[in-house]
């Protein structure tokens, strides 16, 4: 975790705050030789009918893409997204070589998906995918270090 409460990293010398704030955040990653990391929020669109989770990878790091495909299959099978995974170019994964992801579990500007996201059912069924799909990338990827 890289904070407990609604606060960002940044510092108090921090001239542009939010990029002082995930520089810190790059930072910890490395600091703590993390195997990978997960980044998870949720998502606000001005059209109220976008719905579901999603996956967002930045291609610096092969892994990126199958932990995204992995933990997206997930969503696609136990929450019934029809999203599907996307690449981004934002500063914090494109500056990240740790492996790991954007997750978006869903959007609170959609009045149903805002209801089920504040449910602590629907919180729990969301971690079980996320924690599946790490899982199932853990063991494509402890696959792929024994073929020669």
């Amino acid at each position: 975790m890289t904070r407990q409460k609604d606060i960002d990293l940044s510092s108090i010398y921090d001239a542009r705050k939010k990029r002082g704030d995930l520089y810190r955040r790059i930072q910890l990653i490395k600091k703590n030789k993390s195997d990978l990391y997960l980044s998870i929020h949720i998502n606000w669109y001005k059209k109220s009918y976008y719905s579901g989770a999603e996956v967002l990878y930045h291609p610096i790091n092969e892994k990126n893409k199958i932990l995204a495909t992995e933990i997206m299959k997930q969503f696609k099978q136990n929450q019934k997204s029809t999203r599907d995974i996307k690449k981004t170019d934002l500063y914090m994964y494109q500056n990240t070589t740790i492996p790991g992801v954007l997750i978006e579990c869903g959007y609170l500007s959609n009045e149903n998906e805002r209801y089920l996201l504040k449910t602590k059912e629907y919180q729990q069924k969301l971690a079980r995918s996320i924690t599946q799909g790490v899982i199932n990338y853990l063991k494509m990827i402890n696959k792929q270090k024994y073929i020669l």
